[in-house]
């Protein structure tokens, strides 16, 4: 089994599709390990604001039967292929890490750039995997967000799946 660290984000129906993505993913892999889900503004375009969070799991999947699960996921979902790569989705759902890969698998880039570049998606995976270091850097992630140093403002907020409380608006 691998560890796996994936990125969700949705800014169509957001509580909808990000919930929908969870209960897919648990039926599938079983155990999930959840950061809090934070908002940000939308990057790369003018849209609504984004509701973003890292999962973490175990899978005996390969990358590409991964990715092509993700894919089905994202499908069942309402996902458009169709339009420009940065615009508005009901839901997106990336691979970040595949255990300690180091490079591009089946057409996935591992680790994905995004990690260091996206606050949305550097925080929360700070915040769930604190003292994993990333697989060509080196440093936690813990250390890598606090050396974060992007303009990207995000803000964590309320969220329940299944009656559990995932995330905290109030939290610092």
């Amino acid at each position: 089994m691998t560890r796996v660290y994936l990125g969700l984000g949705s800014n169509r129906e957001r509580e909808r599709y990000i919930c929908a993505a969870l209960d897919a993913l648990a039926e599938r892999f079983g155990k999930l390990c959840i950061s809090s889900v934070y908002e940000s503004e939308s990057v790369g375009f003018k849209g609504s604001n984004f509701y973003n969070l890292v999962v973490g799991l175990d899978t005996g999947l390969g990358v590409a039967e991964l990715s092509a699960c993700l894919k089905g996921i994202e499908d069942d979902n309402g996902r458009d292929r169709t339009g420009p790569r940065f615009s508005a989705r009901t839901l997106d759902i990336d691979i970040l890490t595949y255990g300690d890969r180091k490079q591009p698998e089946s057409g996935v880039q591992l680790p994905r750039d995004e990690i260091l570049h996206n606050a949305f998606v550097l925080r929360p995976l700070a915040e769930l995997a604190p003292d994993v270091c990333h697989p060509v850097l080196g440093d936690t992630y813990e250390v890598l967000w606090q050396q974060y140093e992007y303009e990207q403002v995000l803000w964590p907020v309320d969220f329940e799946w299944r009656g559990r409380r995932i995330s905290n608006g109030n939290q610092p």
